[in-house]
Order: C-alpha cells, then sequence, then structure tokens
C-alpha cells in the first residue's frame, strides 16, 4: 500500500487483533500512515501488510511507550491521532466462557454468582495498571507532540460496563469508569490546543462467541460488528467529528 507523505499518522496500540486490529485496517483504508503496537509481534505482521511501522510494545511500562511514540515521530514526523486500545482486565469473562452467561441483563443480575468480595489487590492493582494507566503513561507522550503541532484527536477504547457495571467483569467497569473522568479531564484542558479527545464504549462484538441469553439481551438482538466500531473510532478522528 502506497500513502501520501503528506497523508495524516495514527498511532494504535493493543492493534494485534480484535478491535485495535479492525481500526487500523479502517484507519488503513481511509489513508492514514500508521504506527502499530502491542506486546505481540502480531502487530509488526499486520503493520506489514498494511504498509506501517510496527512495534512490540508493553503498556504497564513507560519506557516501551515513551520509545514507541519516540520512533514514531522519527519515522514519520508528527502524530495526528491515536487509538488507545488496552487488553481484558482481571475478572473479565467477555471470551465466551460460561461465566459470560451468569449475567444475561443491562447491568445487574442477581443471578449471577460471582463473590464481589474476592478480588484480591493484585486483581485491582492490575486492572488500575493495564486500563487506566496505560492510557496515563500513552497521553503523557502523544498530548505533548499534538500540542505542539496545534491539532490531534485521540480516541479511547473503554466498554459499556464503564456506564452499565456488570457483575461479569467488575474491575474493567469500576476502572473504566475513571477512564471517562480522566478523558473528560484532558478535554476540558486541551481542547482549546486543537486536541480532540472521546472514549468509545463497545458492547458485545463478533470476535467473541456470546451465549444467547447475552445476544437477547441486546436491543438489536445481535452482536456488533467489529468493523461498526471501527468505523465510529475512524468517524471520531475525523474533522467531520469536530
Amino acid at each position: 500500500m502506497v500513502l501520501d507523505d503528506n497523508a495524516p499518522v495514527a498511532i494504535v496500540t493493543a492493534a494485534s487483533r480484535g478491535i485495535g486490529a479492525a481500526c487500523a485496517r479502517e484507519l488503513a483504508k481511509r489513508g492514514y500512515r500508521l504506527s502499530l503496537s502491542s506486546s505481540s509481534v502480531a502487530s509488526v505482521k499486520l503493520a506489514e501488510e498494511l504498509g506501517g511501522l510496527g512495534l512490540q510494545c508493553s503498556l504497564t511500562e513507560s519506557n516501551d511507550i515513551r520509545s514507541m511514540v519516540e520512533e514514531t515521530l522519527s519515522y514519520y514526523g508528527r502524530i495526528d491521532a491515536a487509538v488507545l486500545n488496552t487488553g481484558h482486565a482481571p475478572r473479565s469473562q467477555g471470551d465466551g466462557t460460561s461465566a459470560a452467561s451468569q449475567g444475561s441483563g443491562p447491568a445487574y443480575d442477581p443471578n449471577c454468582s460471582i463473590d464481589l468480595t474476592a478480588i484480591s489487590d493484585d486483581e485491582w492493582l492490575s486492572g488500575v495498571d493495564m486500563l487506566l494507566l496505560s492510557v496515563c503513561r500513552l497521553l503523557r507522550e502523544i498530548v505533548p507532540v499534538m500540542e505542539k503541532q496545534g491539532h490531534g484527536a485521540i480516541v479511547s477504547i473503554s466498554t459499556f460496563g464503564a456506564r452499565e457495571p456488570r457483575m461479569t467483569y467488575p474491575v474493567s467497569s469500576v476502572v473504566r469508569a475513571s477512564l471517562s473522568a480522566l478523558t473528560k479531564l484532558y478535554a476540558d484542558r486541551y481542547g482549546r490546543s486543537g486536541i480532540r479527545f472521546n472514549n468509545v464504549l463497545p458492547g458485545f462484538f463478533d470476535n467473541h462467541e456470546q451465549p444467547e441469553q447475552v445476544v437477547r439481551s441486546i436491543p438489536l438482538n445481535r452482536l456488533g460488528r467489529l468493523e461498526e466500531v471501527a468505523k465510529t473510532v475512524a468517524f471520531l478522528m475525523s474533522d467531520d467529528a469536530g
């Protein structure tokens, strides 16, 4: 894929699969030059396919994130947009396992047998590190670049659980509610610098099989498609979402 040297540059983290990879493919279709990262080599392979820069990067390591941003700037000379995607938090049952079927309602299911008091400090702290501090680390490195440029758009991938806490996603629901507050703070502080911030709160998507009772709890009676959330992210990063 041959891209214009003046085309916008987008960072996508956790781009090896799922929503991250879908966002990368959609942005490539729209002419973005990409810097893709993940903890595995899969993002490097995807970047090769899409004609972008691929890097291995741990979102729990500040030095890795700093190096990723520096390499992106060295390679492209700018960063216009970023999709801040992360992995699953501890105690998240979003992989189609039987535990996911225990909560079929939109928020609280009294039949759910998960013991919230059994969540350890380590699990809570791991969730904060992966889902909140990772975004803090990324923003710390990316926002000054965009502020100097005078423009930028950042979209964080959150979850519907941030607004509708679900028993099968306790750590994710709590921590990503704090991500909403963080995003609002950044939007208020840096909007005048031409930087826009948004969270996308996906529900259940077709990259994971879900029990029938979960599908029935969705008003449209179907799982979302990865390309749908990718197109939403791409819109929020575009000038049309200004």
